[in-house]
């Protein structure tokens, strides 16, 4: 939000994150930006509020496997060797809502992020120098990540930070905010 010279203030919604039996990673996704913005509006409902949540997805010969955020060195570990030569999907949900006009303008984002091969020592070098515990697939691609990397296919590279400003700044303008 800095970057698009805005002043904003940071609020923690209090939302469970937790999947809903059977809910699906997509559906999550959105459900959890929109939560998150309808707990922060409710407590503020003249300010415009954008609520945003970020999943990695895994594809596997089960099905859809969520890479959520690690919380421990062991998990990370675990989630970035699950990764390694494989295609993770980042999908970014985005919920821009505003409780006293009644609006809501609603998007996502799709990264896919390609990992290169990773031995165990690269991954533990990592985790100990980045510590990204708190990202979802325990990666972070504007930091150290970046070097796990074969690819990044996106069509805005904020996304995969967490906040696809692309997409951001256009429903911003149509909610009347004068950005560049």
């Amino acid at each position: 939000m800095a970057r698009l010279g805005l002043d904003f203030s940071c609020v923690a919604p209090g939302v469970d994150e937790t999947p809903a039996p059977g809910e699906a990673p997509i559906e999550l996704v959105a459900r959890l930006a929109k939560a998150k913005a309808a707990a922060v509006a409710a407590r503020q409902p003249d300010a415009w509020v954008i609520g945003s949540d970020q999943i990695a997805v895994l594809e596997g010969p089960d099905g859809p496997t969520i890479l959520g955020k690690p919380g421990t060195e062991e998990r990370c570990q675990a989630q970035l060797q699950s990764c390694s030569g494989r295609s993770v999907e980042f999908v970014t949900a985005v919920a821009v809502m505003r409780q006293e006009s009644n609006s809501l303008s609603e998007f996502m984002d799709r990264t896919r992020v390609k990992f290169r091969d990773l031995e165990e020592a690269v991954i533990d070098r990592y985790v100990d120098l980045e510590r990204p515990l708190d990202c979802a697939g325990g990666f972070k691609s504007e930091g150290l990540g970046i070097a796990l990397c074969e690819s990044i296919d996106s069509t805005d590279p904020t996304g995969l930070i967490g906040l696809p400003l692309i997409q951001l700044s256009a429903a911003l303008r149509a909610a009347g905010f004068e950005l560049p």
